[in-house]
């Protein structure tokens, strides 16, 4: 396995492509708009120089990353040769499946095919071609580059040697995969979604703003980020898609989206892609600038 296509050039999809290129495979970055692309190359470059300046890699293993990664914005050019697709695509249903059956065209029968997904049904995904066991989750964390979990998705078809050798694949990456079974939100966000609906309840309903909440569970819980800041990280629209597919997987109100949340998303505050969430980041450089234009006071 050597040639890798990755579907999709945003921030999962150039991660992503960063890492495997990173470990010499040849990498194709696939989207239909090249100035996405163009995008997608400036960041891994950016990453690159920073790994760099840090002494984490020298110059040449930046070239040599570069070297190793095309772009192209035909799947049937991008995909037809690949040995492994990951599809990194925005979180709809419907986007996925479509590429899903056009990758099943386009690809060699032999060839895998993998979703970043967060939580759609990899079964789902899998039904649309004619290679259920083929189809595997492969769910990256963000940053791809700095964070060491794979979470590996078996479908109810996917074979053995399929998960074995996305596993393995995962390892040379210098990523530590888990293997989990295709239930809404798989474990990480089945987990996490909860945990961040529930912040944003105990928000809207006063019981503390947004610092207060976030400093609770960064000091009292000994997580790097409080769940309204890492709400604004993933992005408000991500939450809500994952905490719709659990509330309609499950059937349980305990899954229902806060109506804060639904507010924010439908007003297009999505948090750092938008600039502003919980927090106000800069346009420019994606760093936080106003803590937040919540307080306790305001959602009495």
């Amino acid at each position: 396995m050597q040639n890798i296509t990755v579907i999709g050039a945003g921030t999962m999809g150039n991660g992503i492509a960063h890492v495997f290129a990173m470990k010499n495979f040849n990498v194709t970055i696939v989207d239909v708009s090249q100035p996405a692309l163009d995008k997608a190359i400036q960041t891994i470059t950016k990453n690159l120089d920073r790994q760099v300046s840090k002494n984490a890699i020298s110059e040449t293993d930046k070239i040599n990353t570069l070297k190793n990664i095309s772009t192209n914005t035909s799947i049937e050019q991008g995909a037809g040769s690949a040995d492994l697709v990951i599809e990194a695509a925005t979180e709809n249903t419907e986007l996925k499946l479509n590429i899903f059956k056009k990758l099943d065209e386009v690809c060699s029968s032999q060839t895998i095919l993998a979703s970043n997904t967060s939580s759609i049904s990899i079964t789902k995904i899998a039904a649309v071609t004619n290679r259920p066991d083929k189809i595997i989750g492969m769910h990256f964390m963000n940053p791809v580059p700095v964070m060491k979990l794979v979470e590996v998705i078996r479908g109810y078809s996917t074979s053995d040697i399929v998960t074995e050798t996305i596993m393995n694949l995962s390892k040379q990456l210098n990523k530590n995969p888990v293997e989990v079974n295709d239930y809404p939100g798989f474990v990480a966000n089945r987990i996490l979604m909860p945990m961040i609906n529930e912040a944003i309840y105990t928000l809207n309903e006063g019981v503390a703003g947004v610092e207060e909440i976030d400093t609770v569970m960064k000091l009292g819980m000994a997580h790097p980020m409080g769940p309204l800041q890492l709400a604004d990280f993933i992005g408000l629209d991500v939450c809500l898609s994952i905490l719709n597919v659990l509330h309609s997987g499950f059937g349980n109100p305990k899954y229902a989206p806060c109506p804060l949340l639904v507010n924010m998303v439908t007003a297009k505050n999505l948090g750092i892609k938008s600039g502003q969430g919980f927090y106000q980041y800069s346009s420019t450089s994606k760093e936080l600038v106003v803590a937040s234009r919540f307080n306790k006071k305001e959602l009495i």
